[in-house]
């Protein structure tokens, strides 16, 4: 049962939305034939602990300044006092410890010069900090709506062009479209949960940007996030040239769509928990849907 707390804790339903930032980046990496598997499992892997460190220091600083308390989302392992502050504490310490050790390993292994090694091992100490800093502290940046930022940038940007750029050692203007497309979607998935959240968080003063917007506002911008990933994502085609067939991939607009539908429609924010996890995972299946029909496109 305790283990099962902490797959709890790790809240692998988040996982879909990691993993496509990184598949993201293996498939313009693919596309511009400098693929490497090993760079690829390691960036999955780092992926993956980031997200758990992230998840793990999410709990913790909510836990600690009773954010948790009355919230409507899944129960926190804090929150429900099935893992103690302390054990907590030293699981961020340790999940903290294997990112860098798997980010560290990941650099080496791509043999990226000195320079942009230092850059990369920089980056990736931000991205520890960042993840931690989310909600831990008095001046956890969450609490001051900069988490949106946070979000697109180090789960968008820097994870798509970080995975080609270590396996090409060279930047492509082109693979700053898909990036965007995906840190629009993961902050899209944000938005849906900070509107889950949205009564709670303005009575615990946590001023994510949903608070700021207000609901009505926030659903706009929702829609804004949506539409323009999508919008970013036929630039990518049409400057990649693909086949006509790769456009197939916006079928995947339909399920968006209809969400965005629904989403506008509904009156309790609470109820919006359901979307957060289908816009998470409507994002994992698009990503590899693209990466299934550029992989045809390239046979």
């Amino acid at each position: 049962m305790y283990l099962k707390f902490w797959i709890e804790a790790a809240r692998l339903r988040t996982l879909p939305l990691a993993f496509s930032s990184t598949l993201m980046g293996i498939m313009v990496s693919y596309r511009h034939h400098v693929l490497q598997w090993d760079v690829c499992v390691l960036a999955i892997l780092t992926t993956f602990l980031l997200q758990v460190l992230s998840n793990f220091a999410n709990d913790y600083g909510d836990g600690i300044k009773g954010t948790d308390k009355n919230r409507v989302g899944p129960i926190r392992a804090i929150q429900s006092g099935r893992i103690t502050t302390a054990e907590m504490k030293r699981a961020i310490k340790i999940t903290s410890i294997l990112s860098f050790i798997s980010g560290t390993t990941l650099i080496l292994v791509s043999e990226v010069d000195a320079y942009f090694s230092f850059l990369f091992l920089f980056l990736g100490m931000i991205a520890i900090y960042a993840a931690i800093k989310y909600t831990v502290g008095s001046k956890a940046y969450g609490y001051y709506g900069f988490g949106d930022i946070f979000v697109f940038l180090f789960f968008g940007l820097l994870a798509v062009i970080g995975v080609f750029y270590l396996q090409s050692n060279y930047f492509s203007l082109d693979v700053l479209f898909p990036a965007i497309t995906v840190g629009l979607l993961s902050t899209g998935v944000l938005n849906l949960n900070n509107m889950r959240d949205i009564e709670n968080d303005k009575r615990m003063g946590k001023r994510t940007v949903a608070v700021i917007l207000g609901i009505t506002k926030a659903k706009l911008y929702h829609i804004f996030l949506i539409n323009l990933s999508f919008f970013s994502l036929l630039v990518y085609l049409f400057l990649s040239k693909m086949e006509w067939y790769v456009y197939l991939v916006f079928l995947m607009y339909i399920p968006f769509i209809l969400d965005l539908s629904k989403i506008e429609m509904e009156k309790t924010p609470r109820n919006l928990d359901l979307f957060l996890r289908k816009t998470a995972i409507n994002t994992l299946l698009l990503t590899i849907f693209l990466a299934f029909l550029v992989f045809i496109s390239e046979l």
